[in-house]
């Protein structure tokens, strides 16, 4: 079986829901400094946010599972960060799900849906290092992960 992606132990595939478009923004801190008659000073800090956007649509009928959508919102009330990896075995952080909109499309009688358009906000809760942010903790190295051996925990 192909997977595209598992924010911890939900896995992103076609028997649970397919995304069809990911969005990562990641941005860098430089403060600065007013001076009177130049440009502002500036000065690296560090990494800023890192944010990745989900978007696709879960259509049951066709290809999906209909609670799929509600297993990522109890992910999401856990309050927990969750490891996120590609189908390629990329390890991109600790993610937390910040949101989960949903558009519902196809209403049948009796208000199922058929269509449901989502989109998933992420945003990263560790550091470069592969520690917790803030931890103080010894500099531990990140173990190598395939989505193999992710899959086979849960």
């Amino acid at each position: 079986m192909s997977y595209l992606m598992a924010l911890g132990g939900f896995v992103f595939s076609l028997p649970t829901v397919a995304y069809n478009q990911l969005q990562r923004r990641r941005s860098w801190r430089h403060p600065g400094q007013a001076r009177v008659g130049a440009r502002e000073a500036t000065q690296f800090v560090g990494p800023g946010d890192d944010v990745v956007t989900v978007a696709g649509v879960l259509a049951p009928q066709i290809v999906g599972d209909r609670f799929a959508l509600e297993d990522l919102a109890a992910l999401a009330d856990q309050g927990a960060a969750w490891p996120l990896i590609d189908g390629e075995g990329q390890v991109y952080g600790d993610f937390l799900i910040t949101d989960l909109d949903t558009t519902q499309r196809g209403i049948l009688q009796g208000g199922v849906w058929t269509v449901c358009d989502f989109t998933l906000t992420l945003k990263r809760a560790d550091d470069d290092s592969g520690r917790p942010a803030g931890s103080g903790g010894p500099l531990d190295p990140v173990p190598s992960l395939d989505l193999e051996s992710l899959i086979g925990l849960f």
